[in-house]
């Protein structure tokens, strides 16, 4: 393991042990108030030796989510702050990876490409509309310049993903116009869901700079700097303190983009923030908060569009890490496994066990699982990790993923229907899932 990734992973260890531990002496500490109202006196030592367990238990628990080097290094440049670079949803052996397949026209990635380069957001003609001032409020009404927002950042990374298969400049040149419209524009982003657009879009926005800045040399340093700008002080702001007491999909969303800046701006205070608050966060978007032990979701009783979305958006905070030499995919046994494979198993039609559980502070309370049908493009990532990186079973996820191939090349011609019927489940976050992540 490299020296800086040790240290890291040394403070990150230090931080969740000392965590876990106070909160537990908290525990203790009322627990004890409260029986001292009943007992004469409670002696110190059973305080410390309680507090002490906790300590060895916060340990233990430590270990099993410690941030470790991968199996096989990524394979990128290093810089000398040590984050690799490209190094936030793809890294130069998964760029070089899908090349090569499209170089020997193999499917499923020569269909995938295809797809992008007949998407609007992958045209040289696509003109992006910046704004000073966007508001998203709540479920996005008002709709002031958040949709533009959005798009723009699906484009941007579109383009940039095209630039950097094809080695074409000119989509280089057009995701860096996308960003830099926004860079030099954007003020401020208002109105309820604000922190839930910075963190759904931010993310696709960092991986169209990271690979910009990484892979080409058109792109200004002036222009780069403009949008470490934006990211650090107009979106940081926003998402830095999460919302613990929404539905979990929201922190996830902040989740992935925080761990996106902090790559992006070679920033491992930001890094470390987002990687704390995904094994031990306080909110509904933490691991240990957002699935139970047998893979159900906070939001599995909402709707599976939200549910999914909270799981992609953990997926791809995952990948991001494990680029960076950090494992979060194995956090608490491989729970994100466990949900993804409980959420793919219910929405491919056959029955999971459902037990109510209140989400953080007790804000949502789901009585039944929501309806099922819908598949999200967002499968690959998750089989290719534990499957192929890993050799672990993930039968319902490699269930989804090819039953999603198989809508997304005949979805034209059945009004964006698989074989089976089932409807599509929308796109994707981190779009192109297919093309990227199959293997």
């Amino acid at each position: 393991m490299p020296a800086n990734v040790f240290v890291r992973s040394t403070k990150l260890r230090f931080e969740f042990v000392f965590r876990h531990a106070l909160r537990a002496s908290s525990t203790i500490a009322f627990c004890l108030s409260r029986i001292s109202n009943i007992c004469t006196s409670v002696p110190v030592v059973v305080f410390v030796l309680a507090w002490g367990f906790c300590v060895w238990g916060a340990c233990a628990h430590a270990d099993e989510v410690q941030r470790k080097a991968p199996a096989k290094a990524p394979d990128g440049n290093s810089d000398a702050q040590g984050f690799v670079h490209p190094g936030i949803a793809h890294s130069k052996a998964n760029i070089d990876f899908v090349k090569a397949k499209l170089s020997a026209g193999q499917q499923p990635w020569a269909n995938a490409w295809e797809r992008l380069q007949e998407s609007s957001y992958a045209d040289l003609d696509y003109q992006p509309n910046p704004r000073a001032h966007v508001e998203r409020g709540a479920s996005n009404h008002p709709n002031i310049g958040s949709s533009d927002f959005s798009n723009d950042a699906a484009a941007a990374y579109t383009q940039a993903l095209r630039w950097v298969l094809s080695d074409d400049p000119r989509y280089a040149r057009k995701s860096a116009e996308i960003i830099d419209a926004w860079s030099t524009t954007l003020k401020t982003i208002q109105n309820h869901d604000a922190r839930l657009l910075v963190g759904m879009e931010g993310h696709l926005f960092c991986n169209a700079a990271e690979l910009l800045r990484h892979t080409w040399d058109g792109w200004p340093e002036s222009s780069q700097q403009q949008f470490r700008a934006m990211a650090r002080n107009v979106w940081y702001p926003i998402i830095k303190d999460f919302y613990p007491s929404a539905n979990g999909n929201w922190d996830a969303s902040m989740l992935q983009t925080m761990i996106a800046m902090g790559v992006f701006l070679d920033d491992h205070e930001m890094f470390d923030r987002a990687v704390n608050y995904f094994l031990a966060g306080e909110g509904n978007g933490a691991i240990g908060n957002y699935f139970n032990d047998f893979g159900e979701c906070q939001e599995s009783g909402r709707d599976q569009t939200h549910t999914q979305m909270g799981l992609e958006f953990l997926a791809n905070t995952c990948e991001t890490a494990w680029n960076q030499g950090t494992d979060l995919y194995g956090a608490m046994d491989n729970r994100l496994l466990l949900g993804f494979e409980y959420t793919a198993k219910y929405n491919l039609g056959f029955d999971v066990r459902y037990e109510p559980f209140r989400s953080f502070e007790g804000r949502y309370h789901y009585k039944e699982i929501s309806k099922r049908g819908r598949l999200r493009p967002m499968y690959e990532k998750i089989y290719s990790h534990y499957h192929h990186r890993n050799d672990l079973p993930a039968e319902f996820s490699k269930q989804a993923l090819l039953e999603i191939r198989d809508r997304e090349n005949s979805g034209s011609r059945n009004g964006n229907r698989s074989r089976n019927g089932r409807r599509s489940g929308g796109r994707s976050s981190l779009r192109w899932d297919t093309l990227m992540f199959a293997r």
